[in-house]
């Protein structure tokens, strides 16, 4: 697991660098790794962070190798300085294979189209209560490619006098980013794009019969420095998986 703790790391070190700046209009979700063994397998999930960030991802293994996807996110997070309301859904196709000594490794490639939505509201305190400073509406889509590593440890973590699975591992996604329309105060402004790229590191800790627990962290690099579509929020997750079905 060395890479593994080495993305923590990293991911730790970019999100306290992140303080410092402004944050991007775009709040990424949580990518899809299925992990699949065989044709008919089913994968679901759910995860949260402490933005009130719920992505949700679904994978069906079409065949022995292939499988589509799709993920979608909401987030609804208001407070005292700013509104923060995102809508995304997701679908794609890929290919999967398992290798290593003991069949425990597997390498998964997915391409896709996503569409979303973007609001967002500052505000300041005043002596009416709180004051609208400016508000940022966004429709966006983007266009992916993803790549997975990823592996498997039997009875690898005994916890509570019981032994449990443990799966960890790598998502690289590129993601070429476009705002169809794009207002501040209402009133249209210039577009902007970016190529992003979103490492992402996951740990699954098996439950039994199908359900993990699953931790993820991450970051976003951008190609360009633009002002509002770019690089910011760190991904921090807590979420639930169950996989089920196969030949």
């Amino acid at each position: 697991m060395k890479y593994n703790k080495f993305g923590y790391g990293l991911c730790a070190g970019l999100f306290a660098c992140s303080l410092y700046s402004c944050s991007s209009i775009y709040m990424p979700n949580v990518p899809s790794a299925p992990m699949f063994t065989e044709a008919g397998e089913v994968y679901v999930s759910g995860n949260i962070n402490t933005k009130a960030n719920v992505s949700a991802n679904l994978g069906v293994a079409v065949t022995d190798h292939v499988a589509v996807i799709a993920n979608g996110s909401f987030v609804d997070n208001r407070s005292n300085t700013k509104d923060y309301a995102q809508k995304m859904a997701e679908a794609g196709i890929g290919y999967y294979t398992r290798f290593g000594k003991k069949n425990n490794r597997v390498f998964e490639v997915y391409g896709g189209y996503g569409l979303g939505t973007t609001s967002v509201i500052d505000k300041r305190s005043s002596t009416m209560g709180q004051a609208i400073v400016e508000t940022q509406d966004m429709d966006f889509d983007k266009i992916f490619v993803q790549v997975n590593f990823s592996s498997e440890k039997k009875d690898a973590l005994k916890l509570f006098g019981n032994r449990h699975d443990i799966d960890y591992g790598t998502i690289i996604r590129l993601s070429n980013m476009r705002m169809k329309n794009f207002a501040i105060d209402g009133l249209p402004v210039e577009k902007e794009d970016n190529m992003l790229i979103e490492p992402v590191f996951y740990t699954r800790m098996g439950l039994g019969k199908g359900w993990k627990l699953q931790y993820t962290n991450g970051m976003v690099f951008g190609f360009k420095s633009n002002t509002y579509l770019k690089a910011g929020y760190p991904l921090f997750t807590l979420g639930v998986l169950y996989k089920f079905g196969g030949k």
